[in-house]
């Protein structure tokens, strides 16, 4: 997530003056994602990912440069000087600040994580000691002491879902809004051929330049400032961001609480996102926003988003305001403290939910498209509002491109012209068939996606039929008078009241529209 406060007490960070070097001991040692795993094993490396480090710590008794690499900059221990100047070019990372001396052992002034791009890369992410996963539950006293408020996280479950979910295609300009530590940043220098980033917090650009030099990565440009403010009137083919999206009583941490009531900060940052777009371009946020009595949740959400944009917003779990309230109060560490002082914090958010009328909190995606023809009012603008809780295969990006294309495409298709449309069965469709064992019939025919989404829909026979057919040769009408025959059914009949299904069929991705057409 992104920051909005600083503070006074913060420390000085590295500079990359060499990061090259320290990069290149770092690759040379194996210090990777896939390195990591091959030496910590299976269960310490999904330990540590849980900010669980004493598997790790007994995986690395040994006096690899491996070792000595994830003990520093992972683990945080002190390593002894000798250890440390075989295992990088210490003299460097003294100078530039990445580690320090006492006595006769070297500590990391920073956690360096090793971490996989999509496409095999090797990067690495920069972040607070202590903070590469977790929230401010997980510091230690010395992150807490030495960074305050103005703390910066390294990877965790939300970097990843909005990384995943990107729409990757190439762009000219991309947009970082809150960088943190520069993971989307990171990702977006891939495709886009200028990357800015922004965020209220400088020591968050301090942290993303490291991060994309010493992953070898080109250079941002690094704005300071809040939401949209640092950018003036430029306008992207792409912004992201993971902002400080929870909805709490007050701006006490800044990584996470956005310092605006209620969901106000999600709603502002959507709302303005639109005017920030080039035409076609895409804004992808993750979000919380509240379910407030007397109020549909979809409506609420329809609301935020601007004119001239497509929307597709997707809800994946909701949490009624006691669990929401005990979840960011166990990442903050409240509950490690004085019980009675649990308590009022406790109730204070309660208060601050009872007052909003908010009986739940929603977390999920939104993506916004801006489409010139929705802008000058030539078509209606396509919001989808959905809940979608069960598990789906990232990364998502083909999958969210893919879902505005087959809107358009509906949007240009009444009944009719569906009829006389070509379409393929999407290859990661596959036919179940449910009902009593030994049965003749099935109950109902469902197909279900074994990628993507994961979505599984409900058939009749006439629209699995349909769909098992489709191989984009014949049109679609040509298929249903094919089934009337089989079948013995009206034609017409069937040609009246197919074209819904198969709306539905293409809407969720199970058939695709041919590419070039098919014969008649």
């Amino acid at each position: 997530m992104g920051h909005v406060s600083t503070t006074s007490t913060t420390p000085s960070l590295p500079v990359p003056a060499h990061a090259a070097r320290l990069r290149e001991a770092l690759l040379a040692a194996d210090f990777t994602a896939d390195g990591l795993l091959d030496r910590l094993g299976a269960q310490a490396y999904a330990a540590l990912a849980r900010s669980e480090t004493v598997p790790a710590l007994r995986a690395t008794r040994g006096d690899s440069a491996l070792d000595t690499l994830v003990r520093l900059f992972l683990l945080q221990q002190p390593v002894e000087h000798d250890r440390a100047a075989a295992a990088l070019p210490l003299e460097d990372a003294l100078a530039d600040g990445w580690v320090v001396r006492e006595d006769d052992a070297v500590l990391a002034t920073v956690d360096v994580r090793p971490y996989g791009g999509p496409d095999g890369e090797d990067w690495f992410i920069v972040s607070d000691l202590g903070c590469a996963v977790g929230g401010a539950g997980g510091i230690g006293k010395q992150g807490r002491d030495v960074a305050g408020e103005a703390v910066v996280l390294g990877v965790g479950g939300a970097s990843t879902t909005l990384a995943g979910i990107t729409v990757r295609t190439p762009v000219a300009t991309a947009l970082d809004l809150g960088t943190g530590s520069g993971i989307q940043a990171l990702h977006a220098s891939r495709h886009a051929t200028q990357v800015t980033a922004t965020d209220l917090n400088p020591r968050a650009l301090d942290f993303t330049r490291l991060t994309l030099a010493l992953s070898g990565a080109g250079e941002a440009d690094l704005r300071q400032g809040s939401l949209f403010e640092p950018v003036d009137g430029d306008t992207y083919d792409l912004i992201v961001s993971n902002p400080p999206f929870v909805i709490s009583p007050g701006a006490g941490l800044t990584y996470r609480d956005g310092g605006m009531g209620g969901d106000d900060l999600c709603r502002t940052l959507v709302r303005q996102a639109g005017e920030r777009l080039n035409d076609g371009g895409y804004a992808q946020f993750l979000a919380n926003w509240q379910h407030v009595e007397g109020e549909e949740w979809q409506d609420r959400l329809r609301s935020w988003v601007p004119a001239g944009c497509d929307a597709w917003i997707v809800q994946r779990e909701v949490q009624d305001v006691t669990q929401y309230t005990e979840l960011w109060l166990r990442d903050s560490g409240d509950h490690q403290g004085d019980p009675a002082e649990y308590r009022r914090a406790y109730g204070r958010w309660l208060d601050e939910f009872e007052a909003r009328k908010t009986k739940g909190i929603g977390f999920g995606w939104i993506t916004l498209r801006k489409n010139p023809a929705v802008a000058a009012g030539a078509i209606e603008p396509s919001i989808v509002v959905e809940e979608w809780p069960h598990p789906v295969e990232q990364p998502l990006g083909d999958t969210v491109r893919a879902h505005f294309e087959r809107q358009d495409y509906l949007r240009g298709h009444d009944d009719a012209a569906l009829l006389t449309g070509h379409f393929v069965l999407a290859s990661e469709v596959v036919q179940e068939q449910v009902g009593l064992p030994g049965s003749e019939d099935p109950e109902h025919v469902l197909l279900r996606q074994n990628r993507g989404m994961r979505r599984a829909t409900r058939v009749d026979h006439v629209a699995a039929g349909f769909a098992g057919v489709c191989d984009g040769t014949l049109s679609a009408g040509r298929i249903l008078d094919a089934i009337a025959q089989l079948t013995g059914e009206d034609p017409v009949v069937l040609r009246d009241r197919t074209p819904q299904a198969i709306r539905l069929l293409v809407e969720e991705g199970f058939l695709l529209p041919a590419a070039d057409g098919g014969a008649a």
